[in-house]
């Protein structure tokens, strides 16, 4: 037989194979001094963690340097959304469930850099301590 056999009669399937799941969108919470203590009143600290645990990879942080904002959450970019210009997003005073759920939903679906912030998380957007500016 030649070295091109016939193939006639037979269909031709690409099967891909699976790659690694890509790296996940993660959100690192501070809790420390001020956040995720008892100074910040009302606030389940341990229920936002283990929601966002729920939802996406979370570590947690002793101090973001930014205790006039507590709870401060951090959400960072996956690979994808890396690679895409996106840089992490910092959310200051998040301490009503609502927000909670709002930025588990979005660092679900992709978070920076893959899906839209939800504009509610606008209210909660903050400056990281190492882009402050002096006035």
């Amino acid at each position: 037989m030649p070295a091109e056999a016939s193939t006639a009669g037979t269909t031709s399937v690409d099967v891909a194979t699976p790659g690694p799941a890509p790296a996940p969108c993660r959100v690192v919470v501070c809790r420390d001094c001020c956040c995720g203590s008892p100074k910040v009143i009302g606030v389940d600290h341990t229920a936002q963690t283990a929601r966002l645990r729920a939802e996406v990879p979370v570590r947690v942080s002793e101090c973001l340097d930014v205790c006039e904002q507590a709870n401060v959450i951090v959400v960072q970019p996956s690979a994808a959304g890396r690679a895409a210009g996106a840089r992490p997003v910092w959310l200051g005073l998040v301490n009503d469930p609502d927000a909670i759920e709002d930025i588990a939903a979005w660092a679900r679906a992709g978070g920076p850099g893959t899906v839209p912030r939800p504009e509610i998380l606008d209210l909660y957007a903050i400056t990281p301590p190492r882009r402050r500016t002096a006035s």
